[in-house]
């Protein structure tokens, strides 16, 4: 197969997949700088990419002209008129499948991403369990686009530099000059990758003590937002941005944090893309699933007591709760937390 010259690449969401797909292409553009890449993802995730070359996004409406069988046949209508020569699905769900479909039928080649779910399942199930660390998720990308004829990287391109921060966000954090930022994402998509509320306060309460720290906080939605307003008012040095900010203005202020604290979640990848050190704290799932945030060292990944829940990770995503496994984060003391936060931070 000729080396295409114009790839379009598809993922759609979740946020940390999304995110993950920064430093490949990144090391894509670097690489090869005479390719084009257009980028099939929600158009709420187009700031993530502004600052790699040759990248444009195509905003997908998958709830609005593109829902549907009829949308998606519409939608691969408007990307063959882009003039693609290749595909390189990084999702491999229905919505895409569908799509190659449309694209296969018009002479265009797609390369899937392989979601190794052989390996996924031995290594989350209960008995026989295979504990050993899978391929990340990077590494996964970057094989889709070596497929293609373009061998890549990642672990060697310089990732996205500290951002100037945008005036709200400077409005928002106020005058804070010689103070530590620490940004804490107390929420993830599953409750079984949260912390537990009454576990962080206690970590927020602890970090009271440093003078000269300021945390923000981020989450998003109705519920979360209203539990971080909460929060702001009962811990002094601490200010929610949930609800307050743009996503473009949210990776402003990420970028210039000394650290993130992050569940197994999107906002340590985000934060991880900026080279920021990124602590995460895991419950049901495990860093050996192959979704570790981009170069953070395993010294940053705080994991609930394995022996006393051996069956862990339990799933990949998280989503469902065993048996005896709804209290595996409290097996995290606060205190650890706290240590580790403290240690990073001097």
């Amino acid at each position: 197969m000729e080396r295409p010259g114009h790839i379009l690449v598809i993922r759609l969401s979740a946020m940390g997949d999304v995110a993950m797909m920064v430093p490949v292409l990144k090391a894509f553009s670097e690489k090869y700088p005479d390719v084009k890449i257009t980028l099939l993802t929600r158009g709420f995730f187009v700031p993530l990419f502004k600052d790699l070359q040759n990248v444009d996004v195509f905003a997908a409406e998958v709830k609005g002209r593109h829902k549907g069988i009829g949308g998606l046949k519409r939608l691969s209508e408007e990307l063959l008129d882009l003039k693609i020569d290749a595909v390189a699905d990084l999702h491999n769900v229905l919505r895409s499948n569908i799509l190659k479909l449309f694209f296969k039928l018009k002479g265009i080649p797609v390369k899937q991403l392989d979601k190794g779910r052989r390996e996924r399942k031995a290594l989350t199930r209960k008995e026989n369990k295979v504990f050993i660390q899978l391929k990340p998720t990077h590494q996964r990308y970057a094989e889709v686009f070596e497929k293609l004829g373009y061998p890549i990287d990642p672990e060697v391109v310089d990732l996205l530099p500290k951002q100037e921060l945008i005036q709200k966000v400077k409005e928002l954090t106020g005058e804070h000059a010689g103070k530590k930022w620490l940004g804490i994402a107390p929420f993830a998509q599953h409750a079984s990758k949260s912390y537990p509320e009454d576990l962080m306060k206690e970590v927020l309460q602890e970090l009271q003590k440093e003078e000269d720290l300021k945390i923000f906080l981020f989450g998003g939605g109705t519920q979360e937002t209203g539990k971080l307003a909460a929060w702001e008012t009962e811990f002094k040095n601490a200010v929610s941005i949930a609800g307050k900010l743009s996503f473009e203005e949210e990776l402003s202020l990420i970028s210039n944090l000394n650290a993130m604290l992050s569940m197994d979640s999107g906002n340590g990848h985000l934060a991880a893309n900026y080279v920021v050190p990124v602590i995460t704290l895991w419950g049901l799932t495990h860093p050996y699933t192959g979704f570790a945030p981009f170069r953070q060292p395993e010294s940053n990944f705080l994991l609930p007591d394995l022996q006393k829940y051996p069956a862990i990770p339990t799933s990949i995503y998280g989503k469902d709760i065993p048996g005896g496994y709804g209290a595996v984060m409290r097996s995290i003391p606060p205190q650890r937390v706290v240590e580790k936060i403290r240690e990073i931070l001097s």
